[in-house]
């Protein structure tokens, strides 16, 4: 579990803003040995976006968390341009249109926690999905931040750009189907 501060590319090879990678002791980066070697960030946030990311060298475990068939819920916490109303967490619920695909995505759960702050559970990932939705409904994202993916939560005593490692009960927890 890392806390993902701003500013930060999830790329072992970052283009403008440092690698998140760079987060991590160099054991863990280069673990396993080989081209592709150490771990890989399970799904992608964002420079902007700050919040929980995992890390694996565990293929299944990656391919698990991240494959939309599996359904593994992630939770943001979206800061909003304009006041939110009822009319768009209503679409955001229904299913919105992104230009990359006629078949409309839609959040697993959505609600206002505030004038500008949005709750929204995705269990999808899609080139910055949450960004691409609330503009779809005539919003704009100003913060983003991951709380959550599947039964995990970004733990409070986490600093921003610190990582620990998982509990054997939170990696059992990831790994369960989820019902439904």
């Amino acid at each position: 579990m890392v806390h993902k501060p701003a500013g930060f590319e999830c790329s072992q090879k970052p283009s403008t803003y440092p690698s998140v990678y760079t987060l991590l002791p160099g054991p863990l980066r280069t673990r396993g040995g080989g081209a592709a070697a150490g771990v890989q960030a399970v799904g992608r946030l964002d420079q902007d976006t700050t919040g929980l990311l995992l890390m694996s060298d565990d293929g299944k475990f990656i391919h698990r968390l991240t494959s939309p068939r599996h359904h593994v819920p992630k939770v943001y916490e979206v800061l909003v341009k304009h006041p939110l109303d009822e009319k768009q967490v209503n679409r955001l619920l229904e299913g919105v249109v992104l230009d990359d695909d006629p078949k409309p995505v839609k959040a697993q759960a959505c609600s206002a926690e505030g004038e500008l702050h949005l709750k929204l559970t995705l269990t999808e990932g899609k080139y910055h999905q949450v960004k691409r939705m609330v503009a779809a409904v005539g919003n704009r994202v100003e913060g983003l931040h991951r709380s959550s993916v599947g039964a995990i939560s970004l733990t409070p005593d986490l600093p921003p750009g610190h990582w620990r490692w998982l509990t054997s009960d939170e990696v059992t927890s990831l790994t369960q189907k989820v019902p439904g």
